[in-house]
């Protein structure tokens, strides 16, 4: 296969960001990067503008990370409570689900950009109590959301 080395000018996922040079097969930089405007090929010219997109790079991941703190320090301030039914038991009807508790946080704090995977909930919680959630803004931004989770016991229609 015959590869060739290109300069990024976006941020690509999975290939890499602003000013990496990257080795890709051909024809991906001939019909996609190169005529989507993504990526310029590697030449002295194009090598002397790195330091202009390293620059931008720097720049557009400090607003980044800017950004997903604030959103932490609000996410660190709530708690919400989520209730659950049970039944005579006192056994839990369902669980707190991490879509369930995206839902929460979007609506609380008025985010539409959260993204849907950014919950990080091993199994779905099916206890009362208190729990913490860890939540990942960013790489190097996870917040920490404390909820608290009671159970509301269903009266039951049973006749004696």
């Amino acid at each position: 296969m015959a590869h060739t080395e290109v300069i990024l000018i976006a941020n690509i996922p999975n290939l890499g960001a602003e000013a990496d040079i990257v080795k890709v097969r051909r024809g991906f930089a001939r019909n996609f990067l190169l005529p989507q405007g993504k990526a310029m090929e590697v030449t002295s010219g194009s090598l002397r503008q790195i330091n202009h997109l390293k620059a931008k790079r720097a720049e557009r991941e400090a607003r980044e990370v800017t950004a997903a703190e604030e959103i932490a320090s609000k996410i660190n301030k709530l708690s919400p409570v989520f209730t659950l039914e049970a039944g005579g038991s006192g056994k839990a009807f369902g669980s707190v689900t991490a879509k369930d508790i995206h839902d929460r946080i979007v609506a609380d704090l008025k985010l539409e950009d959260l993204p849907k995977h950014a919950v990080v909930l091993e199994k779905a919680i099916k206890e009362s109590g208190d729990h913490s959630v860890s939540v990942k803004l960013h790489p190097d931004v996870t917040a920490t959301l404390k909820l608290e989770i009671k159970v509301h016991v269903a009266a039951t229609d049973a006749k004696e």
